[in-house]
């Protein structure tokens, strides 16, 4: 695959998007970087344009799908985009003694982390069909492929893109549109950071992004990582399903609930 020169990345202002929009940023490459921290975004721009790259910016809530199909298809006309990465989401699930989630903050996960993803992804799909190229990247998560006690509404986000994700490769690649998604363990993060748990294999998210992109220019359909916690996952999905509950049970987590709300 030719190298990307015109770069969609959301969630650019923390995290793994950060991470990915320094491990692109080079002379002859456009970054469009999509977040909601204005002051974070712009630290994110000077540092990507410090190192060589044309950086604009969008303080733009993924959530609003008309505000992201206008800003994507103004960036998209003015050069057409080589990748997109669906990046953005939040994370939030229970307490140890917990047994339900607040309805309100399920909603607002939900809203970000699949309609996130749908309000990044479908402006695209026509204009990258039409050129008959380029590459499109769902951001998902280990939770997505075997719901985690813990976290019951973020796991149902996770396994939403997974699906999403496979359905699009299906139909789009004989289009010439790659469409990848990523699988990811343990990020160092200061999303990851409020989650009190052990976290086996956890990566920082310069290694994150060098994993990710690295898998992105070789076209691959799934890049997960670590690949012993992914591989730990598999199984769990055919072990018996009450004997990974109990396992699963038995690990004491903690998971912030999230403070976001639908209509915040």
């Amino acid at each position: 695959m030719r190298q990307p020169r015109a770069i969609l990345i959301t969630g650019a202002s923390s995290g793994i998007g950060r991470a990915l929009a320094l491990a692109y940023a080079a002379p002859g490459v456009r970054l469009s970087l999509i977040g909601r921290n204005e002051a974070r975004l712009a630290e994110i721009a000077a540092a990507a344009a410090a190192q060589g790259a044309l950086v604009s910016t969008g303080q733009v809530d993924v959530r609003d799908r008309d505000a992201m199909r206008a800003w994507i298809a103004a960036a998209d006309a003015a050069l057409p985009f080589d990748l997109a990465i669906a990046n953005a989401g939040i994370t939030s699930g229970l307490a140890d003694a917990a047994l339900t989630e607040d309805p309100e903050a399920v909603r607002a996960l939900l809203a970000t982390n699949l309609f996130g993803v749908l309000n990044t992804v479908e402006p695209l799909i026509q204009p990258m069909c039409g050129r008959g190229l380029g590459q499109i990247a769902i951001i998902g998560s280990l939770a997505g492929l075997r719901g985690l006690p813990f976290s019951p509404a973020y796991s149902a986000s996770k396994a939403a893109v997974h699906a999403y994700a496979e359905s699009l490769r299906g139909r789009l690649e004989r289009r010439g549109l790659i469409v990848s998604l990523v699988v990811a363990g343990f990020v160092k993060t200061p999303l990851n950071d409020s989650i009190d748990a052990v976290k086996p294999f956890e990566v920082s998210d310069v290694e994150a992004a060098r994993i990710i992109k690295a898998g992105l220019a070789r076209g691959r359909a799934v890049i997960a990582f670590p690949a012993a916690l992914y591989a730990a996952t598999w199984l769990a999905r055919i072990l018996p399903p009450r004997f990974v509950d109990r396992l699963f049970t038995r690990f004491l987590v903690n998971v912030p609930e999230t403070k976001e709300r639908v209509n915040a």
